[in-house]
């Protein structure tokens, strides 16, 4: 026997109870998560629609009282059944429970409540009125309720909004007056809109006239968009500043011409008034926006109107992908390759993956953009998995910047200890001196853990993984550990490789930058970008306008201030350690230092003055800072994927990270040791199994974590051992209650 799991109103987001029938057996070969049926409810057994969103062979209750589904509804094809069965394909991909994959892709909430505009109207002649004001008007009580009919008999409608406030009439008076049936009251819905008409570019952005390579690629991607088996997931490789944004216009046009609707991810970073205004100045009031910051409301609200029909074009992060549009058309990745990309929360989906399984439900297309895409993305274009198009130059004949890579080592032989390379300094100067704005990068991502030396560059590194170690203090003992393969040495006092004492962690804060600069040039105004003077709702827009209008000098910032923004007075850029990600505990390190330090540089230069970029590393000859000084993308990926071929990371073969957790340190242990001793007992031909080891973060508020890393080439086995563990977990009663177990797939993932 089969059973269906549904959700029976999910306009209320009744999402945390669902309830079980049986499933016919001549229904049983039709039905699956997303499909709605009709189900007898209640003791009345009332027949209303519900939605499946699961299968299953296990009774939740006793047999005898789970009634059957009686039908599948015919012809029925609603948006919530699309996105049921994206959810259903999250958790079985990505490892996670229905219910939150449910809450993840359906975007309403209960606690929402809609904002409507009330207006009161005759619901009599106005003869019927005038009599009824003639019999009020003896009595000086009703002088209220003679005054709203004097003035309905001359307007007919009123705002309820202009009633209790210019008229100064209660409630009590209307609803007096509409029990007599003397009045109507009926509302509209009013959406809150985050896009505010006023702040943007009302007279609409002028059309830019397509280049020869801008023209190529809208021509190819919309012929391919025509053909029934045409490619479907475009990846665009253009070098920052060669007008991707255009081309994603164009093909927006091309897409509402057919009555569809497109969905537009960017990282949330990037999503501000400058890159706002130019989609709404071109496709007006049918765009709207989604992001973090937006009150409940007005998220609640711009997913009610995609879902009505009110817009055509949905712009956000990785939660707009889940617009609730009924015919869409088009998904547009910019930025394609940032981490921003990839969910931190159960369930740990890849925004990419999942948008082309959705476009695939549309027959939609899929637009990947970037000047550094990711070695997962380029690997499937050169395997013809993807549509490649390919933009060498920058727009109007613009350079890309000129760039020196600095050897630290060298400036620690000269004395200098400074945060600031000679040439650095020397070139801010200039910079102020030219009344130029210049951007100090600090590269923070991966600090950490890692340790290296600062008389060679070299860090302490994992001998069986190639991949930085991880510093740990526990109890007193400093230790170095690799997280892939659980490989640990003492923190050693000096170097291995040269023997100098200069030996620690390597960490620098944006705050410190800014003081430091401060201090070398008193009159230079300096501004800083970084998590914490951002917190507030506008936090990143007032910082990147008042910049962008010139009311600094100097910008210092983290990786936020390289994520697309167009400045055209930036003439530097500095990027202060790009050891700090290079070094990272993690094979994608390379990957993640060479996009970084590029889309950096990509902010120099972007207007009539040439750019020019400073380097600062201790490893001037690593192939990732090679490539970045170079723009040279296509040498870094040879590198890159000449490496991963090698170690067996993705995308040649694929990983999921299983995460254990529990507030008993030896139960967690043994429960992770006993799981990785069936997974190795599964006889899966070409399945690798490293660990259990501690977390990188091995205790968090008192609850004990630990690792275990699989790997195959075939990304459905990883999926087979999840579902065995879930089986197993279900099985062992005292595992359900002390064991917390968590998913993390990286197939073909960058993040």
């Amino acid at each position: 026997m089969k059973y269906a799991n549904v959700i029976v109103d999910i306009t209320h987001e009744k999402l945390d109870k669902v309830f079980q029938y049986s499933i016919p057996e001549e229904l049983s070969e039709s039905i699956h998560p997303g499909t709605q049926v009709e189900v007898p409810f209640g003791k009345g057994n009332r027949v209303i629609n519900a939605y499946v969103v699961e299968i299953t062979d296990r009774a939740e209750y006793d047999e005898s009282k789970i009634k059957p589904l009686c039908r599948i509804v015919p012809d029925s094809i609603p948006i919530e059944s699309q996105l049921i069965e994206v959810a259903a394909w999250i958790k079985e991909n990505y490892g996670s429970t229905m219910n939150r994959a449910l809450k993840t892709v359906i975007p309403v909430s209960r606690k929402i409540r809609e904002v409507r505009n009330g207006y009161v109207e005759l619901a009599c002649s106005i003869e019927e009125a005038k009599t009824a004001i003639d019999k009020f008007s003896s009595d000086k009580r009703m002088a209220s309720r003679v005054k709203l009919l004097n003035r309905l008999v001359m307007e007919n409608i009123i705002s309820e909004k202009v009633i209790t406030g210019e008229m100064g009439i209660s409630k009590s008076v209307i609803a007096a007056l509409k029990e007599m049936k003397i009045v109507d009251i009926r509302y509209d819905t009013v959406y809150r809109n985050p896009i505010h008409e006023q702040s943007l570019m009302k007279n609409g952005v002028k059309e830019h006239t397509l280049n020869e390579y801008q023209n190529r690629i809208v021509s190819d991607i919309t012929g391919e968009m025509n053909k029934s088996d045409g490619k479907r997931v475009h990846l665009i490789f253009g070098v920052t500043g060669s007008g991707k944004t255009e081309v994603y216009m164009k093909c927006i046009e091309e897409v509402l011409k057919k009555g569809k609707q497109v969905i537009m991810l960017i990282p949330e970073i990037s999503l501000t008034f400058q890159n706002v205004s130019r989609f709404y100045g071109r496709f007006g009031d049918r765009v709207s926006i989604i992001n973090s910051r937006m009150s409940a409301g007005e998220r609640y609200d711009q997913f009610k109107r995609a879902k009505n029909g009110g817009i055509d074009v949905m712009i956000g992060p990785r939660s707009a992908l889940f617009t609730p549009f009924e015919n869409l058309g088009m998904i547009i990745i910019d930025e394609e390759h940032d981490g921003a990309y990839k969910s931190e929360t159960v369930p740990k989906y890849h925004a990419r993956e999942t948008a082309i399984m959705r476009a695939g439900l549309n027959d939609a297309t899929v637009i990947l953009g970037s000047a550094t895409p990711s070695t997962e993305s380029y690997y499937r274009a050169q395997t013809n998995e993807y549509m490649l198009h390919v933009m060498e130059k920058r727009v109007s004949g613009r350079k890309l910047p000129r760039v020196q890579v600095v050897d630290l080592r060298q400036e620690l032989e000269a004395g200098n200890r400074s945060i600031f390379s000679r040439t650095l300094t020397e070139l801010i100067k200039d910079r102020l001196a030219k009344g130029q704005q210049s951007i100090l990068f600090v590269n923070r991502r991966g600090y950490a853990g890692f340790v290296s030396c600062r008389s060679c560059g070299k860090p302490l590194k994992c001998p069986h993984c190639d991949v930085s170690l991880t510093y740990h203090k526990y109890s007193g003992r400093e230790y170095m550990k690799c997280h892939y393969c659980g490989y640990t040495i003492d923190k050693p006092e000096k170097c291995p490789e040269c023997g100098s004492k200069y030996l620690g962690r390597f960490g620098i804060g944006t705050e410190s930058v800014q003081e430091k600069i401060s201090e070398m040039f008193p009159s230079a105004r300096v501004m800083r970008m970084d998590t914490d003077t951002t917190s507030g709702k506008d936090g990143h827009e007032k910082i990147l306008s008042a910049f962008s209008k010139g009311e600094a000098d100097i910008l210092v910032g983290t990786q936020m201030i390289v994520k697309g923004h167009d400045f055209s007075k930036v003439t530097l850029v500095g990027v202060i350690a790009a050891d700090l990600s290079l070094y990272a505990s993690d094979y994608r390190a390379s990957e993640r230092t060479f996009q970084l330090i590029t889309q950096a540089a990509g902010r120099a230069g972007r207007g009539e003055d040439e750019g020019e970029v400073v380097i600062q590393t201790y490893s001037p000859d690593e192939y990732s800072i090679v490539a970045a000084a170079g723009q040279n993308y296509e040498e870094f990926y040879k590198n890159e994927i000449s490496y991963r071929k090698m170690m067996g990371y993705p995308p040649i073969s694929n990983i999921a990270a299983i995460l254990f957790t529990s507030a008993d340190e030896k139960f967690g242990k043994n429960a992770a040791s006993d799981i990785a001793a069936r997974i190795k007992n599964s006889k899966i031909d070409g399945l690798n199994v490293i660990g259990p080891t501690e977390a990188a973060v091995a205790k968090i508020n008192d609850i004990y974590r630990f690792v275990i890393y699989i790997k195959h080439s075939d990304y459905n086995n990883l999926v087979r051992v999840k579902d065995g563990i879930e089986r197993y977990i279900e099985m062992v009663p005292v595992y359900k209650h002390k064991l917390n177990v968590q998913f993390d797939f990286m197939p073909m993932d960058n993040y």
